[in-house]
């Protein structure tokens, strides 16, 4: 398993802009694909964003040209960059540690992070 740390939400208005980062540890960071996931109060857990050890990415259709995922394997760190943020994007951000494949939906997700809450404000 890898230690992961998520910080950078926060509260800000609709239209604005967040960029939220993951810090890994404890397993080789830059072998490991990422991904980003969301939970608003009352839903199911949502996947939002992965980038794979290779650097592939891909996006859930909810936020797909709005928000940019990105890694830095030279500090062990995943960005989630957000732009143009809506109320319904209001959640607390979840980052995981897994296996993201591009050509399929089976992901496996063997670590968390604790959330970050993210609040945009009409």
């Amino acid at each position: 398993q890898v230690q992961l740390v998520e910080s950078g939400g926060g509260l800000v208005q609709a239209g604005d802009s967040l960029r939220l980062s993951c810090a890994a540890s404890g397993r080789t960071f830059s072998r490991t694909d990422m991904g980003w996931y969301r939970q608003a109060p009352g839903k199911q857990r949502e996947w939002v964003a992965a980038i794979t050890s290779g650097g592939s990415t891909k996006y859930g259709d909810s936020v797909k040209g709005r928000f940019t995922i990105s890694r830095d394997n030279a500090k062990n760190t995943v960005y989630l960059q957000m732009n143009s943020l809506a109320p319904e994007d209001t959640a607390v951000y979840y980052c995981a540690a897994g296996t993201f494949p591009i050509k399929s939906r089976s992901y496996y997700v063997d670590s968390w992070g604790q959330g970050t809450q993210v609040t945009v404000s009409s």
